[in-house]
């Protein structure tokens, strides 16, 4: 099976780390919910606490696809360069293990 994972840097702009992170745990439940979706997960920066990860993973290109043409995936494309510099990658599986098999 071909999975894709999208990893995106969120940098929040001065003022804006509350609200991109309310934009983000709202967006959680609804993506995690998509039939395509694996996983999405945020993730913050130790030592640069407004600075994000966003860590998704989807059983193929259709699934970002649909992703992509939610309401929760607009509304966040919408709001995102007011609240953070963004920087997004599309990533096929190279060489990936898991424990699970």
């Amino acid at each position: 099976m071909l999975y894709i994972k999208i990893m995106a840097t969120l940098l929040a702009k001065p003022g804006k780390a509350e609200e991109l992170e309310a934009l983000l745990f709202a967006m959680a439940p609804e993506c995690r919910m998509e039939p395509g979706n694996l996983r999405w997960d945020v993730w913050r920066d130790q030592a640069k606490a407004d600075r994000y990860v966003l860590d998704e993973l989807y059983i193929d290109n259709a699934a970002v696809a649909a992703h992509r043409e939610t309401p929760h995936f607009k509304n966040y494309l919408a709001s995102i360069h007011d609240l953070a510099e963004r920087s997004a990658f599309v990533l096929d599986p190279v060489m990936v293990a898991s424990k699970n098999g």
